[in-house]
């Protein structure tokens, strides 16, 4: 076992969350240490009924976001049970909820009500649109998120696609993590908990820093194909070969662009590299050269000229490249799961694989 899935040793997590970004969090935390108990309603986490049944008919994503942890199903509606996880939250560290707001406090245990029974308690509580602000109680998914910050325009073009991982619920997850993580370490210093508050939809707006301080100094708002991470830069794009494959050429910044120009024996493209965006006549260029080779003549050419070209793989041949098979971090449980684990090394080792999630009745270890 790495040192890494110790750092949170004896940090205890209620997690009350759904679907997938708390409970992404949460597995995160467990990642690094922490004991993770699982609290679901009666019913259970919806995601047990969403996407593909393994061999055994047993609900893959669920487990996949729940491995290591230990789950119990409580009825907060009732008192006495109520009762009793208030006496859980008194010898926990971390609270993680993903509610709209309003219902932990309709339940009888809301922030202020558990920081009264455990004034170390770090509470966050991860909802769609934040816990203030007029959308504050409107359902929404990733795909909602992204429409109103921006990002599903500029990427978009009218397809009807959406993002896969979604991006929203991912950053959210990790933002969340980030700030308990800040929120214990400085109740290490203080002996005080805190309520952290995140929004999905928040958690975009960092990951737009570029195009955000474009806009604060321009007033501009670019369309799609207008910026180069957006299918308008000739150097910055995926092109079909002939024999069907995607390659991507990533060649912004440095002398990649002038490597790649000169490994395709195409000195009179250096130049253009400035070109304004959307660069379409160069891209219509690249398009019929890229048209002419098989992918394994490309790799052959462009990958010894270290400009920034890789093949698209698809998933399977992702996982079975040399790369992914020496960093060791998609592997398979000794129960079976073929699991992403945590991405870090430390000290030269790999995370541990996780075991399956469980079922209890009980608490937190004594």
């Amino acid at each position: 076992m790495s040192r890494l899935n110790g750092w949170l040793a004896g940090v205890r997590i209620l997690d009350l969350s759904r679907y997938r970004p708390g409970p992404f969090a949460a597995l995160l935390l467990a990642d690094m240490g922490a004991e993770v108990l699982k609290i679901e309603g009666l019913e259970g986490d919806d995601m047990q009924h969403l996407g593909p049944r393994d061999a055994a008919g047993e609900p893959i994503f669920y487990a996949a976001l729940n491995a290591g942890k230990k789950i119990r199903r409580m009825d907060l509606k009732n008192a006495a049970v109520r009762t009793e996880f208030l006496r859980l939250t008194e010898s926990a560290d971390v609270l993680l909820e993903t509610f709209r707001p309003g219902v932990m406090a309709r339940l009888g245990v809301g922030y202020e009500t558990v920081s009264k029974a455990n004034p170390r308690l770090v509470y966050c509580a991860l909802s769609g649109y934040g816990a203030n602000g007029p959308l504050a109680r409107a359902a929404g998914h990733d795909a909602n998120y992204l429409a109103l910050t921006g990002i599903l325009f500029r990427n978009g073009r009218g397809t009807g696609a959406y993002f896969d991982p979604p991006v929203a619920d991912d950053a959210g997850a990790l933002f969340a993590v980030i700030a308990i993580l800040g929120a214990l370490r400085e109740r290490d210093r203080t002996g005080r908990g805190c309520e952290i508050d995140i929004g999905l939809a928040d958690a975009v707006w960092p990951l737009q820093s570029f195009q955000v301080a474009d806009y604060g100094e321009r007033g501009y708002s670019p369309g799609p194909e207008e910026t180069y991470l957006n299918d308008g830069a000739a150097w910055y794009r995926a092109y079909r070969t002939r024999d069907g494959h995607l390659v991507a050429l990533g060649a912004a910044g440095g002398p990649f662009w002038k490597r790649f120009c000169e490994a395709a024996g195409r000195p009179e493209w250096i130049s253009r590299e400035a070109d304004p965006l959307p660069q379409r006549a160069l891209i219509a260029e690249l398009d019929g050269f890229f048209a002419g080779l098989d992918r394994d003549q490309c790799v052959a050419r462009f990958e010894p000229a270290d400009c920034c070209f890789t093949p698209v793989l698809t998933l399977a041949e992702a996982i079975q490249s040399g790369q992914c098979q020496a960093r060791r971090l998609v592997r398979r449980a000794p129960a079976g799961a073929l699991q992403t684990l945590f991405p870090a090394w430390v000290d030269g080792e790999p995370p541990a694989t996780r075991p399956a999630p469980r079922s209890t009745q009980d608490g937190f270890e004594d």
